[in-house]
């Protein structure tokens, strides 16, 4: 695996804050929120691309790209994968993003009202294009192998991993480079998000913003990141003696088909998704462990969610604990399933349970254990299901499990 979060710039670090219950939501330095509402949202702070690319390579590609290929770096070392000794036809690549490059859009916008066309990068078509990180990821390490990119908002890299899972799983790949990335945070998304009144406007402590399930929740926060993973196929990572961290075990997607933002009120697209991940993987509902929420910090999604979960898990669902991530690094829309994925195995891994910070007013329809403010040492954890649900009615779950 390997990450970029407002939490940290790797794995490690990325676990030890949400761990520690740490939150990495700031106020706004990537731009002047002006007369905004918004005066806050989820930086990733300290990233230098040139770390993981030359510098004609970095001034190239957008930050959302930029992102991408570093935690595909990272995931490739951290699995130990010579690549060069594979066949590269054989492995693939699947990102999932909400924007692209929506950061450099703006910037080309503005040159070009301002009457400075001509100070435009030749590679600024390039760098809005959201397929542009699956391509620069297959140009860095050579991969020749199936490549797509998926871009269902905020469930899109829950569904790039859950369509790698697929691609292996046809014989079309032994080997994906899945996840999700997003660099989103300039003024025309925040001018979006405010017209659309999606976003927390509290502006007394950043770090309180984003509080899913909790009674005076408001809106969710704004973040950027990346993450990506080394999926391969069972018995290929046996042969060459890789470190397994954890079974992706099941996938499931449906659609609401009710409206371009809001999610299905009844909850049953959501709840459809779960059970179809669940059955995917041959699990059922009593061995879920853990639950990794979508957890957006609304007023819509956090009951609605609740509802699906009860729907899917009855009396089960008040066993099970569930958190949201997004409480610590808000919400990275096309990158948030795939970073919330890392907690997922590193849960299995650990035994921790990352925590739902913020989470100091219980909300009545919000009801089940949310793991509150402090993460959990549980022991064993064999069975994680994650959520994602994204603008549209796009709705994404995924299984993992301890082998």
């Amino acid at each position: 695996m390997g990450a970029i979060t407002p939490l940290g710039n790797s794995v490690d670090e990325f676990w030890r804050g949400c761990t520690e219950g740490r939150s990495g939501i700031g106020w706004i330095t990537v731009g002047d929120p002006k007369d905004y509402p918004v005066k806050i949202d989820g930086e990733v702070k300290g990233f230098c691309p040139t770390d993981f690319m030359d510098g004609s390579e970095a001034a190239s590609q957008s930050r959302f790209s930029q992102f991408a290929v570093a935690a595909a770096s990272m995931a490739i070392e951290d699995a130990r994968l010579d690549v060069a000794a594979e066949r590269p036809e054989r492995i693939g690549v699947i990102v999932g993003t909400g924007a692209g490059g929506y950061a450099e859009v703006e910037a080309a916008t503005r040159a070009v009202i301002a009457g400075h066309a001509g100070s435009i990068s030749q590679d600024a078509v390039a760098q809005a294009m959201p397929h542009m990180a699956t391509a620069n990821i297959a140009r860095a390490f050579g991969l020749k192998g199936y490549a797509n990119t998926v871009c269902t908002a905020c469930a899109a890299g829950t569904q790039a991993i859950g369509s790698a899972l697929d691609i292996i799983r046809s014989g079309r790949a032994d080997i994906v480079l899945a996840g999700g990335t997003e660099a989103g945070l300039c003024e025309i998304a925040l001018a979006g998000f405010v017209a659309m009144r999606a976003l927390s406007t509290r502006a007394d402590d950043p770090t309180r913003a984003s509080r899913p399930f909790d009674a005076r929740r408001d809106g969710f926060v704004s973040s950027e990141g990346a993450a990506m993973f080394v999926l391969e196929e069972l018995e290929h990572a046996l042969a060459r003696g890789a470190r397994i961290f954890a079974e992706l075990a099941g996938y499931g997607a449906t659609s609401d088909a009710f409206h371009i933002v809001a999610p299905r009120p009844d909850g049953s697209s959501a709840q459809a998704a779960m059970s179809l991940a669940l059955a995917d993987a041959g699990v059922a509902p009593a061995e879920v462990d853990y639950i990794n929420a979508h957890g957006t910090s609304t007023v819509f999604n956090d009951v609605v969610e609740t509802a699906a979960i009860k729907a899917v898990f009855g009396e089960d669902a008040y066993r099970i604990p569930v958190s949201s991530t997004k409480s610590q690094v808000g919400h990275a829309l096309g990158a948030a399933g795939a970073i919330e994925s890392v907690a997922c195995v590193k849960a299995i891994q650990t035994g921790i349970l990352p925590p739902t910070i913020n989470h100091e007013e219980p909300d009545p329809q919000c009801d089940l254990d949310y793991v509150p403010n402090e993460s959990r040492l549980v022991g064993d954890v064999r069975v994680v299901l994650k959520n994602s649900f994204g603008f549209g009615g796009q709705n994404a779950c995924l299984v993992f499990r301890k082998l």
